[in-house]
């Protein structure tokens, strides 16, 4: 039987091998329950920071999609605590991007996801609420934060938030790293370099502060870019579990006859030859 050759995808030119967009590492239970453990045992607080799990030309094609998308697909956010470009929620996407969000929205990554996490039942959410294309530019921050609890419009409970960035050869002397602040001490515990094929997974909780607060000092035409997911758990998934497992049917089945043949009728039937038997019938209902 001939080999089926592996699906492809055509993005500007430029070809990729479906099987080959995610790292095959992640296929390898040893190497997820090293994730597993470099998260839990992680400071300030629970997070792990992967390399290369995504085809680099994928993430390159990405990049060049901050340009190359509608007008209406980024917005600016300014205010006290933040000044940076996001895309609108709901926004066509590059299909470079679309193929990212394809990959991590796959119930294929998932569930790998919720065993490096440890967290079971993770929805994803295809719409991108707070997340999609991320983008800072020179003077741009993002005040130290913790993550919105809730989404907005589904009320499922935020569970984590998932980063890759897109930025090769990252000069710390722009500033624009990721910041992990222990809250009780009030200082910068850990700093995650925005670079290049670098994914952050960041679990939500009571103390998971972050952000970038230094204005960022790129030189011209140089941003800090990244595309970004969150990933929600609905905490109610147990309650009245028997009620959403049964089917409810508008229309029952009419009820069959029931035959009831006694134990008795049963043996003198298997002890009387079939002439005698088919007689008797005869006579039944000929009567």
């Amino acid at each position: 039987m001939p080999d089926i050759a592996p699906a492809t995808l055509t993005i500007r030119g430029r070809t990729l091998k479906l099987n080959e967009l995610l790292d095959a590492r992640l296929n390898d239970p040893d190497y997820l329950d090293e994730m597993r453990l470099s998260l839990k045992q992680a400071q300030p607080f629970p997070h792990l920071v992967a390399k290369g799990w995504f085809h680099s030309t994928l993430l390159e094609l990405i990049s060049e999609e901050f340009e190359k998308g509608p007008a209406d697909t980024l917005k600016v956010v300014e205010g006290q605590h933040e000044s940076h470009v996001r895309s609108v929620v709901g926004a066509e996407l590059g299909p470079a991007t679309q193929a990212y969000f394809n990959v991590i929205n796959s119930g294929h990554f998932i569930r790998r996801l919720s065993y490096i996490s440890g967290v079971d039942n993770l929805i994803a959410d295809p719409h991108l609420f707070g997340g999609g294309l991320h983008e800072t530019r020179h003077g741009g921050h993002f005040g130290v934060h913790r993550d919105f609890d809730r989404h907005l419009r589904t009320g499922l409970n935020n569970e984590m938030v998932f980063i890759t960035y897109l930025n090769k050869n990252w000069d710390t002397a722009w500033h624009g790293e990721l910041e992990l602040w222990d809250k009780e001490a009030n200082v910068c515990v850990k700093k995650v370099a925005p670079e290049f094929g670098n994914t952050l997974i960041l679990p939500h909780g009571p103390i998971s502060y972050h952000g970038h607060p230094t204005p960022l000092a790129t030189p011209p035409g140089v941003t800090r870019r990244s595309v970004a997911a969150y990933y929600y758990r609905n905490l109610h998934a147990h309650e009245d579990r028997a009620l959403r497992e049964t089917s409810l049917f508008l229309h029952e089945p009419p009820a069959m006859p029931i035959q009831r043949t006694s134990q008795a009728k049963r043996l003198i039937r298997s002890l009387t030859p079939p002439i005698i038997w088919d007689a008797l019938s005869r006579m039944k209902n000929s009567g």
